[in-house]
């Protein structure tokens, strides 16, 4: 367990907003190299992990980008105002400490906006809105904030490091899709399967599930397995009738996503999980959310159709700079990962 908590610690702590993934893949390039044929890197930056073998081939993925903001302006006085890249909610973004990622190097900053104290009083009731922050980085003027290289178009990430909480639970930045991540290299470092596999890190999936779409064409795989998180409902201001999934309570299986218009696993895929599960004594949980979707729904809908599931993470507080999980998680995750690349070939006779 050891090794997974120390690589979720630097892949969260790693920077890699959507677009902008490379010392991401930097990471996740070393981690797996020793486990496959080949490493790769796509034109739209999705890194390709192959083990060569036999059929049916199997593309496993986890997306390794991360919500962010963008710079939008440099105004006469050097503040920045900014785009959201990714799902924010803003009540998240206000007061964070965050990174500007210019080509000369990172330079810090921090969210504020009008000061409460000037606000009238309907103005306290209200959400302060992302349209009405801004970033200070201590400059004083639009060309002191040019001359350190800052633009429009400048990626900015959250400025948050790992942390550990009671028994196997942390908490961190990014675990959307960190977690996803680890569960597939470590998913690599325990199979025995003699399938083809393409492990893929992909890019854009906060912004439009973009790279899964290119790397799932290229591939063409018979098969697909994509690693992400979800909600549990077992923490105060949700109930279990909205999210009934639980943390520590084993990788959850994916039957349903976003009430359907993300991905429906068909019954074949839902055994194959499940059936391993049983097989190895994996205990599991089954989910139709009407939430969020992932990767596999753009992986499923390729070509003529791929049949793809999905084993996630039970993450609270996703997207946003203090998510939480159980490590026990995300080792019972790769477990069934692992053992499903073994089975493949029993379920589907390609």
């Amino acid at each position: 367990m050891s090794d997974i908590k120390s690589l979720l610690e630097e892949l969260s702590n790693a920077h890699g907003i959507s677009g902008w993934e490379g010392s991401v893949q930097q990471i996740v390039s070393r981690e797996i190299a020793p486990y496959v044929d080949e490493v790769r890197v796509d034109s739209l930056g999705n890194l390709i992990a192959v083990k060569k073998g036999e059929r049916p081939s199997i593309m496993i993925e986890a997306h390794a980008d991360e919500i962010g903001l963008m710079v939008k302006q440099v105004d006469e006085k050097g503040f920045l105002r900014f785009i959201r890249i990714g799902g924010w909610f803003d009540q998240t973004l206000l007061n964070q400490r965050v990174i500007i990622h210019t080509r000369s190097g990172p330079i810090t900053g921090v969210i504020g906006c009008k000061p409460p104290h000037v606000m009238k009083d309907e103005e306290r009731k209200k959400i302060v809105e992302g349209k009405d922050m801004f970033i200070d980085i201590g400059c004083a003027s639009q060309k002191d904030a040019e001359d350190l290289g800052i633009m429009p178009g400048t990626p900015v990430s959250i400025d948050r490091t790992f942390a550990t909480l009671q028994g196997d639970r942390v908490t961190g930045k990014a675990f959307d899709n960190r977690a996803g991540l680890v569960a597939m290299i470590e998913a690599m470092k325990r199979t025995r399967s003699k399938s083809a596999i393409y492990a893929v890190a992909t890019v854009q999936e906060e912004v439009g599930l973009k790279g899964a779409k290119v790397a799932a064409f290229g591939l063409d795989p018979d098969l697909a397995i994509a690693a992400d998180v979800t909600i549990p409902g077992d923490h105060p201001g949700i109930e279990k009738k909205d999210a009934p999934i639980e943390m520590g309570k084993g990788p959850v299986v994916v039957v349903a996503d976003a009430s359907g218009r993300g991905i429906i696993a068909t019954p074949q895929v839902i055994e194959w999980m499940a059936g391993t599960a049983r097989e190895f004594a994996i205990p599991i949980q089954l989910e139709a959310s009407d939430g969020g979707t992932t990767d596999a729904t753009a992986i499923y809908l390729t070509k003529s159709g791929i049949p793809t599931g999905v084993i996630s993470v039970a993450t609270r507080y996703i997207h946003s700079p203090v998510e939480v999980l159980s490590l026990s998680d995300i080792d019972k995750s790769a477990e069934l990962m692992a053992r499903c690349l073994e089975t493949a070939g029993r379920h589907f006779r390609i």
